[in-house]
């Protein structure tokens, strides 16, 4: 398209172009409005301060994130101190894994800035680093939320990790693989640019494939809603994670019991939260 002062012969007589073309503009602009780029068909993830649909939700902080039967979740810490030894002796909640049959999916939420998105710039340098560093490969998708990355990522197997895997999980790798010592491991990035934040999710395990685990992951995406609130952040900072009351009521009842988070094992199954 040339841009250039339109002469005034170019100008319609009645203004009914000019009208028509604000027309054309305003419902694209509507259209914009209520389904955002980013979202699913189904319309979220969704922010707090929009109009989105009640259903029963885990309080997370800045993640509330659906509930089903057949749904485990996990809260993953990051050490804040460690003793002389590096053990970890205080953390704070990062992210939060929806595990589901064999599938897991890692939720994620950042600030962003208030009048762009970065899963662009996210997205590209996720691949590169992917590529670079960890001898990857990747592709990009088109998925329900938008663009996709789909990595290639070879997973170690040595003799540590195969000893601490279950049996029936070591069973089903195939020998050249055992034999390599590593095995290649598909990973689905996601993200969805929101008003001032951004949601990644990283999805593993079966749902890479199986269409009904999929789906139940999709579903959660999608009703997700993220509490930005109204502090200033810095882009690329993450929003502030919290325990729900349903896990501090789990461990009160079950005193000691320190598994519920530990990010390597599966969290509870829910069914129904009263």
């Amino acid at each position: 398209m040339a841009f250039g002062r339109r002469r005034r012969d170019d100008e319609p007589a009645n203004g009914a172009e000019n009208a028509a073309e604000e027309a054309v503009e305003a419902a694209e602009a509507e259209d914009e409005e209520a389904a955002p780029e980013g979202a699913s068909a189904k319309g979220g993830p969704w922010d707090s301060e929009d109009s989105h649909p009640e259903m029963q939700r885990l309080d997370f902080g800045a993640l509330r994130i659906p509930v089903a039967p057949g749904l485990g979740f996990q809260v993953n810490f990051e050490a804040t101190q460690v003793d002389e030894e590096g053990n970890p002796l205080d953390g704070r909640p990062v992210a939060v894994l929806v595990q589901y049959n064999e599938s897991a999916m890692q939720l994620q939420v950042f600030a962003a800035p208030k009048r762009s998105g970065i899963w662009d710039d996210v997205r590209r340098e996720t691949a590169q680093d992917i590529t670079e560093n960890a001898g990857g490969q990747v592709q990009e998708v088109e998925g329900p939320f938008g663009d996709e990355l789909l990595a290639m990522v070879p997973a170690a197997l040595t003799e540590d990790v195969l000893a601490e895997m279950p049996d029936e999980v070591k069973e089903q790798i195939p020998q050249e693989f055992i034999e390599q010592g590593w095995a290649p491991q598909i990973i689905r990035f996601v993200g969805v640019d929101g008003p001032r934040w951004f949601l990644q999710a990283v999805v593993q395990g079966a749902a890479i494939e199986d269409e009904e685990q999929w789906q139940v992951l999709e579903d959660v995406l999608s009703g997700v809603v993220v509490v930005r609130g109204d502090a200033p952040m810095p882009p690329r900072d993450l929003l502030e994670l919290q325990i729900p009351k349903e896990f501090q009521e789990a461990a009160e009842e079950d005193e000691g019991n320190t598994e519920t988070f530990n990010p390597f094992e599966r969290g509870p199954e829910i069914t129904e939260v009263r």
